[in-house]
């Protein structure tokens, strides 16, 4: 077998051409595999030919002509790749890709290789990208209007302070929304701050927030209950019965709550909490008022016990309530959790700031701590001052 006609064998295997450009833009040689490759006899595709049968339009294959035509005026010795369609003599598309070079000072040459395949799947792809992208956007949307919706049943700067006047909410969900939740409140005697951590963060953190928004206004603004552990019970069974009012299997979601009653009269602070305490600050004293360890919601059906903590409050104390977010956070040299005693540690450092203070270092500190890790979880601190 000649030279050439294994080269040209090799060609048609390789779905493979090369085709030979003078300086005047007129093909002077194109390989025999252009037969098997586009089904054209290679005398088809001489001349001005190449420009106009391998094209699906005029414009296409002068623009392509043009390009080609700069690199003899640039005299840039250096290979060239670029992709594009060709036309099949059956008027189907095929992509190539084409290494060029110069094959003399008045003649480039091309090699092209069939990468129809390759787009396919190039096209494939940004398709399932684009459909991704577009039901990720679908998602953000719906999480963003779920986080109006969220900042819609929080209580507003205002009317916390028209309940405490000196106070502060460091709240900062992990995603765009959160599983913690705040609810301050007064009756004629008491007033009240709840905070509450929810299973989960995100989407079905949130979800459990909503719950606990309506089953906490179940328990004070309708049942009127007004001790704190008598208001964990009461949410406990409220609790229960929403997430699991349908019987077809039981919940394990459930809520962690700080509950903080101080009498207007008194200045008499009661307290309960379920798995989440209440840290006080009294002049560089920290003293804290411990939570009973259980859960709201289901918890193996073991009897549940809420003690009733009282303290009389004295002129500047400063009381804290939050959910483990801060203190689980990971950061600092060496990647840790913050921890209880540190956040203790720095409760007792700010608590003689003013209160609006108190928040901003708080959130520098974390900020600080975290560094660029991802945030661990939602992170919410209520800060009262007495």
């Amino acid at each position: 077998m000649e030279t050439l006609d294994l080269q040209e064998l090799i060609l048609d295997k390789l779905n493979t051409l090369i085709v030979v450009l003078n300086n005047s833009g007129e093909i002077e040689y194109v390989s025999k595999s252009a037969y098997s490759v586009l089904g054209y006899q290679p005398t088809e595709l001489l001349g001005d030919n190449w420009w106009e049968a391998t094209r699906f339009n005029k414009p296409e294959g002068l623009a392509v002509k043009n390009k080609l035509m700069l690199l003899f005026n640039n005299k840039v010795n250096s290979l060239h790749y670029f992709e594009h369609q060709l036309k099949t003599s059956a008027g189907n598309s095929k992509w190539f890709g084409w290494n060029v070079s110069y094959l003399s000072e008045f003649q480039l040459v091309g090699i092209g290789m069939d990468i129809s395949e390759k787009k396919q799947k190039e096209n494939a792809l940004l398709e399932m990208n684009k459909l991704l992208t577009e039901k990720n956007k679908e998602v953000t949307d719906s999480i963003r209007y779920a986080r109006r919706i969220q900042q819609n049943i929080l209580q507003s700067k205002n009317y916390i302070n028209t309940i405490f006047k000196e106070n502060f909410v460091l709240y900062k969900p992990k995603d765009l929304v959160s599983g913690d939740y705040y609810y301050f409140h007064e009756d004629e005697t008491n007033k009240y701050a709840i905070v509450v951590d929810c299973t989960g963060h995100g989407v079905p953190g949130a979800m459990m927030s909503m719950v606990a928004n309506s089953i906490i206004k179940e328990v004070l603004l309708n049942k009127k209950i007004k001790a704190p552990a008598q208001i964990l019970y009461a949410l406990d069974i409220e609790l229960f019965k929403s997430i699991n009012s349908y019987g077809y299997e039981i919940s394990n979601d459930g809520m962690d709550a700080a509950v903080i009653s101080i009498n207007k009269k008194t200045n008499r602070l009661h307290f309960a909490g379920a798995f989440r305490p209440l840290i006080i600050v009294r002049k560089e004293t920290v003293m804290e008022l411990s939570a009973n360890r259980y859960p709201l919601g289901f918890y193996s059906d073991i009897d549940k016990i809420f003690e009733e903590q009282v303290l009389l409050l004295e002129p500047n104390d400063t009381l804290y309530a939050f959910s483990d977010g801060y203190s689980d956070q990971f950061g600092g040299e060496n990647n840790k959790k913050f921890n209880k005693r540190n956040f203790k540690e720095l409760l007792k450092t700010i608590a003689e700031m003013e209160i609006q203070e108190q928040e901003g270092y708080l959130d520098y500190s974390f900020n600080n701590w975290k560094q660029n890790n991802q945030q661990t979880d939602d992170v919410l601190v209520v800060g009262i001052k007495v």
